[in-house]
């Protein structure tokens, strides 16, 4: 469990809110249906866990390479042309990421004077996410193509 933990922290800490999640949904509906009373922050907070985990989940999918592709066309053409396509890609998606991140960062900068309705906190609480999430996804696509240049290095 530790070596999970120490290998795969992105899918854990999503998973940990998956299950927050969940449990806050259930607990819910519990309380509505059977006490006819519901728990006013828990579909706030519910939702703040859900986003983060997908936010945090899609960085530690890209850095594990789980991300949707199709590679049909690229495993069809010759190995030096597919290493051409996978890095232009790979750059693309980096730029992609970093973009997104910066406008990531200019939206929380906009709307973080904005509470949210139950809590009445900061909505950066949830809006951070995509700092985080895109944050860690632009610093996997450096990892990604260092390594694609290693590799190469060493193949020539």
């Amino acid at each position: 469990m530790k070596k999970f933990i120490r290998e795969n922290p992105e899918e854990f800490i999503a998973a940990i809110l998956i299950v927050v999640t969940t449990s806050l949904v259930l607990l819910n509906v519990f309380f509505r249906y059977f006490l006819n009373s519901g728990i006013y922050w828990s579909e706030e907070v519910a939702t703040t866990c859900f986003v983060w985990s997908v936010f945090v989940g899609a960085a530690g999918a890209y850095r594990n390479g789980a991300q949707l592709g199709i590679d049909l066309l690229v495993n069809k053409l010759p190995a030096s042309a597919s290493r051409a396509v996978k890095l232009i890609v790979q750059c693309i998606l980096l730029l992609i990421n970093a973009y997104v991140l910066y406008l990531s960062i200019t939206y929380v900068q906009r709307t973080y004077t904005i509470a949210t309705s139950v809590l009445a906190v900061s909505s950066a609480w949830v809006s951070s996410s995509l700092i985080v999430g895109f944050g860690l996804t632009t610093v996997y696509s450096l990892m990604h193509l260092v390594n694609m240049f290693r590799r190469t290095g060493k193949e020539a």
